[in-house]
């Protein structure tokens, strides 16, 4: 399984946001979305700023047929693209 190739890193490093992002995409595209969305909330409250875990979230609710949910982190992202002035914000999300 693609998310048991980034558990080692992260055990060994556990701040680390990357394989921490990384590993709650691999669940999401494994099939299994609420374990990528579980990862992601536990980084988005360590980085509130980041785009990156509302993003993923968004993928996982729609998998999950939560429309609202994946709304409201649609939402919550594209708030962030204009706060940061992203260049392209419509095309990154």
């Amino acid at each position: 399984m693609k998310s048991e190739k980034f558990k080692d890193p992260l055990d060994e490093n556990p701040k680390n946001e990357f394989f921490r992002l990384a590993i709650g995409k691999s669940f999401m595209d494994e099939g299994n979305p609420n374990e990528g969305i579980s990862l992601c909330e536990k980084y988005q409250r360590q980085k509130p700023d980041w785009m990156m875990p509302p993003i993923f979230k968004t993928e996982c609710h729609i998998a999950l047929e939560r429309m609202e949910e994946a709304r409201f982190e649609l939402n919550r992202t594209v708030k962030l693209a204009i706060e940061q002035e992203h260049e392209a914000s419509e095309a990154e999300i």
